[in-house]
């Protein structure tokens, strides 16, 4: 199987340091607790999945902004990731995540620098500029303080002139993404089950137990312009709605270790399993083989080639009607 030669190209509007820390028993609020281990890397949800495209020996080229002597960048650049940052508002933030003994993730994000328009634009130029030519344009993340909700929908159909747009946001970015459809529609779109409820008003509750109900909600997108929802459902699995079917995966029985990341993976498995010409199922099934190997590795750790099982992943059509 051959994949595209472009590079898949990221962008993490808002990086951090991410910080993780192992808890070996659970987190008790005011108790004093003896750490297992503790990690710190380069990250934010762009960073993340070009961390897996050099793990599966694909070109990526990661969009940020920082100084180009940042650690953060020297920090990426160690890890074989072509770095083309921007002028940065401020530091780069800090995030803490808590992991305990039973997969439960606490996350602790600060907000980051304030940015300008001059930030934005700056940000903005540089990934128009090297997504030229790439397979995809990844939009990753939350948001820095100053920006618009607007900033991802106003870039999707610029990138549109260049490549193929996957986004992975929430909250106000994703309401406004939703709010200029057709216009803004990325070509991936993919959310989790509160993310997909949020802006199809419908339960997360009711998704995350129901793949259908996750079927039909996404279709709604879809028929508005996305062209492809890959909708998570946790340690359910994920589904895949575009305009030719519905499918669900159930993941393989594991044993979670930290949660981190696991949905920049799946993303990236979906990625990955498109550039090799794949089957909707079969992609599916890569997809949600990523995200529960990442979810059975520690703190951020990417999984390889060695860590995957897509052959134990179950994939079954759905009626999204």
């Amino acid at each position: 199987m051959s994949v595209t030669a472009g590079p898949i190209v990221t962008l993490t509007a808002n990086p951090s340091f991410d910080r993780t820390v192992a808890l070996p028993v659970p987190l008790e609020r005011g108790a004093v607790h003896r750490v297992d281990a503790m990690t710190s890397q380069a990250g934010g949800k762009g960073v993340n999945i070009s961390r897996a495209a050099v793990s599966a020996g694909l070109a990526t080229v990661a969009v940020l902004p920082a100084l180009a002597d940042d650690p953060f960048v020297r920090d990426l650049e160690q890890a074989g990731i072509e770095c083309r940052p921007s002028r940065p508002a401020g530091a780069i933030r800090v995030n803490l995540t808590l992991t305990e003994p039973d997969g439960t993730t606490t996350k602790l994000n600060t907000p980051g620098a304030a940015v300008s328009a001059e930030h934005l634009d700056d940000l903005a130029e540089t990934l128009v500029r090297h997504a030229r030519g790439s397979s995809w344009a990844v939009l990753a993340g939350s948001l820095p303080p100053g920006a618009p909700t607007d900033f991802y929908a106003a870039l999707v159909p610029r990138l549109h002139e260049v490549t193929r747009v996957a986004v992975d946001t929430s909250d106000a970015p994703l309401a406004a993404l939703v709010d200029r459809l057709p216009g803004a529609a990325p070509d991936l779109l993919k959310p989790n089950a509160e993310e997909l409820a949020s802006v199809t008003g419908t339960d997360a509750a009711t998704l995350e137990a129901d793949p259908a109900a996750t079927a039909k909600a996404a279709r709604v997108l879809v028929e508005r312009g996305v062209g492809t929802v890959l909708a998570t459902l946790g340690g359910r699995g994920a589904v895949l709605v575009s305009g030719d079917g519905a499918w669900f995966a159930s993941p393989p029985p594991t044993t979670v270790v930290s949660t981190v990341g696991a949905g920049d993976c799946t993303l990236f498995g979906y990625l990955l399993a498109e550039l090799r010409g794949l089957t909707a199922p079969d992609r599916l099934a890569l997809a949600v083989a990523y995200g529960s190997a990442a979810a059975g590795l520690p703190g951020t750790t990417i999984p390889g080639p060695d860590d995957l099982h897509p052959e134990r992943v179950q994939v079954q059509q759905l009626d999204p009607s």
